[in-house]
């Protein structure tokens, strides 16, 4: 079956111009009003959605799959504070700062050309990881990572949409949840079992290195069974605003990443004090370019919704809570506790499971009848879990067990189980349609922004209690306490902001154009995430 792309009208004057969707077979059959079932839908979907949930998945377990591994990495290479952090913020930074970058590239150039050229820059990468000399290579290959993530990852959705028929979508993105799901709970304990095997003594590095073979296949099956499509209307980039929000970002992040290390300099404090004022430049450079062509980075009339407004909100603070927690949370069971990767991965097993069932139950049974409630309850229960983990480790010190943990471990998860599942649909609930695509890849965009930022306050909430890194231990668990202090104060700011999301949700039948935000995006624009 042919997969040719029709050829695209020119711009009008005045910027983009409605044209003929460009297409392919796959998108022909699944779109036509007069083939609602899909008689003739491509045959080779399933091979095709098997592949970008193999590049998905290939994607979360690496971003869980790291943590375990700190440690070891920070012995072998003699990495220093902040180049912990980087290994892991670099990688959220560049995946944040890309990701709607990498949506709109892929509206523009083809979804299948920008999914192959991520999963490829992505599984280089990742032989860069593997074979990193130095903590500032490690560092570099992280975020060239993270940013070709940013390049894959948007398709993978987009995709999934141009190539099944809108009856088998709803069975579709349920599979995709599941992969999400198992990415999750998978990571850490992959990561544990591959640095303790400690394969062909490559200690760590087979976390990366396993990528490679998944990374080649994907590449060379997607050539041959995804087909190709692009948006419907000529769509520019807004490489201004990729620049000045990328900037304000970093100018943030970077000192309070490497502030502590260096005496908290006055180079750090000024770049933190300019980093909301570039902001507001990228939010004037939006506006202008609104008026100008309509083809912003991000769409700021969504903010006029205050349940998105709220939302966005909600999904920052919640990337800063995680993303302390699941460092510190490494850190304390390994360089505090003194125990291995393996006993450190297995021991969030419970956590996992729970994050699972809580999620299920969330979105089929409460939401639909309680609404936020069910979210704002989730904050609740997961601080109850982090207050009675700070008790216990507390009460036993060096001392505590694996199996101690578990209780904390599964309140936390049930918690967590509660918000992360439905709070994307909750968002978007009462966005518009036409916007639909734009707000879902700001939500993913924001919540890894929460979570780069959150990793850079581990410089504050964690090593700052600590005077001497090198000194393992009880410094550690001190530290540990600390931490988990902030992330509970970071709930309650959470639940606080949950009271401006919608009280209850329409069924997805009920709502404005009748489809939910994954079924029929705005022609322009593709869910980033």
């Amino acid at each position: 079956m042919s997969t040719e792309t029709t050829q695209s009208s020119p711009e009008g004057k005045n910027g983009p111009v409605q044209e003929e969707r460009t297409e392919t077979p796959a998108e022909t059959s699944s779109t036509s009003p007069a083939d609602p079932a899909g008689a003739h839908v491509d045959r080779r979907r399933w091979l095709a959605l098997a592949i970008v949930m193999t590049a998905a998945f290939m994607d979360l377990v690496d971003v869980t799959i790291v943590n375990i591994a700190i440690p070891r990495m920070r012995e072998d290479l003699g990495a220093s504070t902040s180049a912990i952090q980087w290994i892991t913020a670099g990688y959220a930074l560049a995946f944040a700062a890309g990701l709607i970058t990498g949506g709109r590239l892929g509206d523009i150039y083809g979804r299948k050309r920008l999914f192959l050229i991520g999963i490829s820059g992505f599984t280089a990468a990742s032989l860069l990881c593997g074979i990193a000399p130095t903590p500032d290579v490690l560092v570099a290959a992280r975020i060239l990572q993270g940013a070709m993530a940013a390049m894959m990852v948007p398709q993978v959705l987009a995709i999934i949409h141009v190539t099944f028929p809108p009856h088998e979508r709803g069975k579709v993105f349920g599979m995709f949840g599941a992969v999400v799901g198992l990415g999750a709970v998978s990571g850490p304990m992959l990561g544990a079992l591959l640095t303790e095997w400690n394969i062909l003594g490559l200690e760590w590095r087979p976390i990366f290195l396993i990528n490679l073979p998944v990374g080649i296949a994907g590449v060379l099956m997607g050539r041959k069974f995804i087909s190709e499509s692009k948006a419907p209307r000529a769509l520019r980039l807004d490489l201004v605003g990729v620049v000045l929000a990328t900037l304000a970002l970093v100018m943030l992040i970077f000192p309070l990443t490497h502030g502590r290390e260096n005496d908290w300099p006055l180079w750090g404090s000024v770049c933190m004090i300019a980093s909301p004022v570039v902001f507001g430049l990228f939010i004037g450079y939006e506006k202008y370019k609104i008026r100008k062509d309509g083809s912003p980075l991000v769409e700021l009339s969504l903010f006029k919704v205050k349940s998105f407004a709220g939302g966005i909100a909600v999904q920052l603070t919640f990337g800063i809570a995680t993303g302390i927690f699941f460092l510190v949370w490494t850190l304390y069971m390994q360089m505090g506790l003194g125990w291995s990767a393996l006993k450190a991965g297995s021991t969030g097993i419970p956590f996992s499971l729970a994050v699972s069932a809580a999620a299920g139950m969330s979105v089929q049974k409460l939401v639909p009848r309680f609404g936020r409630k069910v979210l704002q309850g989730g904050a609740l229960v997961m601080a109850s879990g982090l207050l009675l983990y700070i008790w216990e480790s507390d009460r036993y010190g060096m001392e505590i067990a694996s199996w101690q943990m578990a209780a904390p471990l599964i309140v936390m998860g049930l918690g967590m189980g509660l918000i992360i599942a439905p709070l994307t649909d909750v968002v978007l609930s009462e966005v518009p349609r036409e916007h639909a695509g734009s707000a879902s890849g700001l939500i993913n965009t924001t919540g890894q922004m929460g979570n780069a930022l959150g990793l850079g306050l581990t410089s504050v909430v964690f090593f700052g209690v600590i005077d001497d890194d090198l000194v393992f231990g009880a410094p550690y668990v001190d530290a540990f306490h600390h931490a988990l202090w902030w992330v509970v104060a970071v709930l309650v700011v959470i639940f606080a902001v949950m009271f401006m999301l919608p009280r209850k949700t329409l069924p997805m039948e009920q709502r404005e154009g009748g489809s939910e935000y994954t079924g029929e995006p705005a022609p322009e624009k593709v869910p980033a995430g």
